[in-house]
């Protein structure tokens, strides 16, 4: 009942999720976006929801390279129960898509060296439909810790939106007593949100590790870009809250389904990472294309993702000319060593690759002398001063995605400026001086 946690909240509300986890963004694999609540194994044998799916996609991430450029969790979404809970109230997986039992497979998953993660729902029923916490809170962390779970997804179905300020704190304090580190990643200001309430921020952050901000997210441009503008438009509250330990999470990677083109498949990677946001692919990885999968493993990409300096990005510039869809954007994100990440995405559909010239005010760039990397690279490494525009050419719904590191400060800039009897020259010299 919601008694259980409310009773707890004069001890745990004041309480910080101190687990020492995702220090930076969480990176893995989610059932949901892809496989949904497909659970008739014999029409779709190859798509539903159950411990071949898992361990196939756990055989894949370790062979494929997943594991290695930092995708470690593997978390099994909504519809993995029974309708109901055993005679001793115990949750109970689905007997014959998982007949192995939970802990068996989370034993395999952690052979390979992954973490295992699991869904569950804050209400009495989750959003399809079975059984949910209430009621039985300690009782499900127990059993979760018995089967040795890495991360726990707590949706928000069937409970009301003002419970939430109390609740998401007591449950991910008993998450924390337990003594197993368990990433806890909350629903809790989304359905909020959806209330036209005003999310507590500064808790959430304070009590989970990862929160869904906003909508859940569609296998479509429209539904990315939806999420990528509210993002924008409502940063200023929202990134303050974001760093190592905490993070806001704008919804799974859509990378290699059905919904995107190969250019906006790189509008997502880059602004996610310019987001300092969870890369949580939903895919399935047996069937993915090349192309998608060298995406989602692109390094340089994923280094900016998880920059330890662990500062979320903002959006900086944009413009609308002739409606929405030539609509033009700049993000662009802190980083470690005193460089920068810039997004240039075009969420125009139509035409050819737009050029434009953007000024180190409009991109909020120091005065200096940078190196500019493409970390698609289409292009190779430039020199750009900063009293130069920057030329960038985006494809429609595309971007260009760059690092820019600032030349040290014994780099200078001269600037000499010579008189004649009849005219004004100007001669721009750039001297590189080496530090002694």
């Amino acid at each position: 009942m919601l008694v259980t946690l409310l009773l707890l909240v004069g001890v745990s509300s004041t309480l910080a999720l101190d687990n020492g986890l995702a220090l930076t963004p969480p990176m893995g694999w989610l059932t949901w976006e892809r496989f949904r609540c497909i659970t008739d194994c014999k029409k779709y044998p190859n798509e539903c929801i159950s411990e071949d799916l898992i361990k196939r996609t756990a055989d894949i991430m370790v062979s494929e390279g997943y594991l290695d450029a930092g995708y470690e969790y593997l978390g099994i979404d909504d519809c993995w129960l029974e309708k109901k809970r055993g005679p001793d109230g115990r949750m109970v997986p689905d007997k014959e898509r998982f007949p192995s039992g939970m802990k068996a497979l989370a034993d395999y998953i952690h052979s390979k060296g992954l973490k295992f993660g699991m869904y569950e729902d804050y209400g009495n029923l989750t959003c399809a439909g079975y059984p949910g916490v209430l009621g039985n809170e300690r009782l499900d962390i127990e059993t979760f810790v018995e089967w040795e779970i890495d991360y726990l997804k707590l949706d928000g179905c069937y409970i009301q939106p003002e419970n939430m300020d109390a609740g998401y704190p007591a449950f991910g304090q008993m998450l924390n007593d337990t003594g197993r580190s368990i990433l806890y990643s909350c629903s809790w200001p989304a359905y909020q949100e959806d209330a036209k309430m005003l999310p507590d921020y500064a808790s959430i952050a304070q009590h989970c590790n990862m929160w869904r901000n906003w909508d859940d997210i569609e296998d479509s441009w429209a539904s990315m870009t939806k999420i990528m503008n509210w993002f924008g438009d409502n940063q200023d509250r929202l990134a303050k809250h974001a760093g190592p330990g905490h993070w806001n999470d704008p919804d799974m990677l859509l990378i290699g389904n059905f919904g995107l083109t190969i250019d906006q498949a790189r509008v997502q990677m880059a602004v996610w990472s310019i987001l300092a946001a969870p890369l949580l692919m939903s895919v399935d990885l047996a069937t993915i294309r090349p192309e998608f999968k060298e995406i989602l493993l692109n390094k340089d990409i994923i280094a900016v993702n998880q920059d330890p300096l662990g500062k979320q990005g903002l959006r900086v510039w944009k413009k609308t000319e002739r409606g929405a869809r030539s609509r033009l954007e700049v993000w662009r994100r802190e980083l470690q060593g005193d460089a920068l990440a810039l997004a240039f995405v075009s969420q125009r559909d139509d035409g050819i690759p737009y050029a434009a010239n953007f000024t180190s005010s409009e991109m909020n760039v120091q005065d200096g002398l940078y190196e500019v990397h493409d970390l698609y690279k289409d292009e190779g490494v430039r020199h750009w001063n900063s009293e130069e525009d920057f030329e960038v050419r985006i494809n429609p719904s595309g971007v260009k995605f760059y690092k820019l590191i600032r030349k040290p400060s014994a780099d200078v800039v001269v600037k000499s400026k010579t008189d004649s009897d009849s005219a004004m020259s100007e001669a721009v010299v750039y001297t590189m001086l080496n530090k002694s």
